[in-house]
């Protein structure tokens, strides 16, 4: 099903799109988005979307189960709390990129904003990924609690003298794992925070998700995994446990 977004309201856009697949629509085109906000938030099942344009904040925020491609760059809250699905976006991203998402995978081929990660979780058989393929604003994976953001820093508009990612990396973080390729600027990590080698378990996943991503982007695999990874975890479940005590 082709849509044309063209001066369509955000309301209407999604308006059409809800009744399209209560009819049993399972395959849509977008073409001309320009900034429309919440596309596909909330929708269950096996549809797909292919987005030409710049959709607004929220895309797929709560979805359960569509994929999404977007041949564009993306605004503020991608898959804000999705719950499964997938999302790709061949360019770069806004703020709060997979805020508190609980599953599936949301893989950016470039560079994202701010507090990216953050509150991210994993339940039972849930485990949310989240593939970066340029660089980071500050804050990613705050709070984090679980699954696994994958940072490599590849794909980036930004100079060469901008670090991979932005200050306080994972701070408050007690669950999950952030792996970033090459070096991690120890000065940009959270308090409570340690980075250390990956070994073959960590490779595993981390190959797994990258197959996926370079599948999707026409990458070299074996070029992406040239470089060693880190692994990023917190010391403990508690971060703060000892920062408030009773009087």
């Amino acid at each position: 099903m082709l849509l044309d977004a063209d001066n369509v309201y955000y309301r209407e856009l999604n308006k059409q799109i809800r009744a399209l697949v209560a009819k049993g629509e399972t395959e849509f085109e977008i073409i001309n988005v320009r900034g429309q906000r919440y596309i596909a938030d909330g929708l269950d099942g096996d549809i797909k979307f292919l987005i030409r344009g710049v959709p607004g904040q929220d895309m797929a925020a709560f979805m359960r189960g569509p994929s999404i491609r977007v041949e564009g760059n993306a605004q503020d809250g991608v898959a804000n709390t999705m719950d499964e699905g997938l999302v790709v976006v061949n360019g770069m991203a806004g703020d709060v990129v997979g805020y508190a998402m609980r599953g599936g995978k949301v893989l950016i081929r470039g560079d994202v904003g701010y507090r990216v990660g953050i509150h991210m979780k994993a339940y039972k058989e849930k485990f949310p990924v989240l593939v970066i393929g340029g660089k980071a604003g500050d804050f990613l994976g705050e709070y984090m609690a679980g699954g696994a953001i994958i940072l490599l820093g590849m794909f980036s508009g930004k100079s060469g003298d901008v670090p991979i990612c932005g200050r306080s990396l994972g701070t408050g973080m007690h669950g999950g794992v952030i792996y970033v390729r090459g070096e991690v600027p120890v000065e940009q990590l959270g308090p409570h925070l340690k980075t250390e080698p990956v070994d073959a378990e960590d490779m595993a996943l981390i190959r797994a998700n990258l197959e996926l991503f370079c599948k999707e982007f026409g990458v070299d695999l074996e070029s992406v995994l040239a470089e060693p990874f880190q692994r990023v975890k917190p010391f403990s479940h508690r971060p703060y446990g000892n920062l408030y005590v009773a009087c």
